[in-house]
């Protein structure tokens, strides 16, 4: 099945590095790619030895440099395969994506991905890169307390998402009942801000990039990870199509994004600087900072891509409870562990 949204023109905003005969990327990002591939003591393969890996993310934003660090810092080339990093605004799309066989593989919310997977689609979850959830309530200053959101509009985004989950798990947690607010279904996080900074809503679920910007009238009222510490913010998926047909190269896809991650980790300079190049932030822009150095410090990050079987059975949970899927699966159903077991052996760990 071929989704209507993805025929020309395609809503993907594409990153596809251009190889010259010494194996680097376009000028854009040469200086990240070679400065990686340096420090990490890499040698890019061949353009003609590479074979092509067509990958979907959600839209740049602060945390460009850690997603992107795989394709745009030489890693995936350097396990022979030659990354065509494509990005869209909803989970929904590339995911369908990925099920109609345009793209090896997402890294994209681990909600959507299992609940994909729980309706039965063909979806293998093959290691998370964010365990830890960077989201935020952010609200106006008058609102002092999680339980004055009663009578109060609240930005979400879809059903099942990330942003929706969130907020119906603050309620819970101050026991609020869902009738006593009024929820805004506003698609991304920019639209979500937007609609607090308008007056539109009272608050909003949003990636907590925005707390670096946001102006004094706001606050943050509730931080996501404090909530729902078993939320899995992303984690990478295939399809067992794609295990079936290429499954070496999926292990050796993984084990870019592992060397990828244990870089990005660790140099915070060029996994800015990567950041600011693809999402084109501006040099007065706090936000690649701040979210490299709250990503490090709350360990939002795994560059062991480790996959807590735990956590997403509790997620299967919440979202029977929500009313999102009618009943869990057997999670072994909608991951493969043997994957990363074998991208971890390739790399020595």
């Amino acid at each position: 099945m071929r989704s209507v949204e993805l025929s020309c023109p395609r809503p993907w905003r594409a990153f596809r590095p251009s190889f010259t005969a010494n194996g680097f990327s376009t000028p854009a990002v040469m200086a990240v790619t070679v400065g990686a591939l340096l420090l990490a003591g890499l040698a890019p393969a061949a353009a003609e030895d590479l074979k092509p890996w067509r990958h979907g993310v959600l839209e740049a934003k602060s945390d460009a440099g850690f997603i992107m660090m795989a394709d745009q810092g030489g890693f995936a080339a350097k396990h022979g395969l030659k990354m065509d990093t494509m990005q869209t605004k909803a989970g929904a799309t590339v995911i369908k994506a990925l099920i109609a066989g345009e793209l090896e593989s997402v890294e994209m919310g681990a909600a959507e991905a299992i609940v994909a997977g729980a309706r039965g689609a063909d979806i293998k979850i093959i290691g998370c890169s964010w365990p830890g959830l960077p989201q935020v309530v952010l609200a106006k200053a008058a609102i002092k307390t999680p339980e004055e959101l009663k009578g109060k509009t609240i930005a979400i985004s879809a059903p099942g998402s990330l942003p929706d989950l969130l907020a119906r798990a603050v309620l819970e947690n101050y026991k609020i009942a869902e009738s006593d607010v009024k929820f805004a279904n506003l698609g991304a996080d920019l639209d979500r801000y937007k609609s607090l900074v308008a007056g539109v809503s009272d608050a909003a679920v949003v990636s907590n990039e925005f707390v670096a910007v946001m102006p004094p009238e706001f606050h943050v009222l509730v931080q996501g990870h404090a909530v729902v510490p078993n939320f899995i913010r992303l984690c990478i998926t295939t399809t067992s199509k794609v295990l079936s047909e290429r499954r070496a190269d999926a292990e050796q896809f993984l084990a870019a994004q592992m060397e990828a991650l244990r870089f990005a980790t660790t140099h915070r300079a060029e996994t800015v600087k990567l950041t600011r190049d693809v999402a084109g932030a501006k040099a007065d822009d706090p936000r690649p900072e701040f979210i490299f150095d709250q990503a490090i410090q709350d360990k939002q990050v795994d560059p062991d891509l480790a996959i807590p079987v735990e956590k997403i059975d509790w997620m299967q949970a919440q979202f029977v409870k929500a009313g999102v899927l009618p009943k869990t699966v057997d999670t072994a159903k909608i991951v493969d562990t043997d994957v990363r077991a074998k991208a971890a052996a390739l790399i020595g760990h």
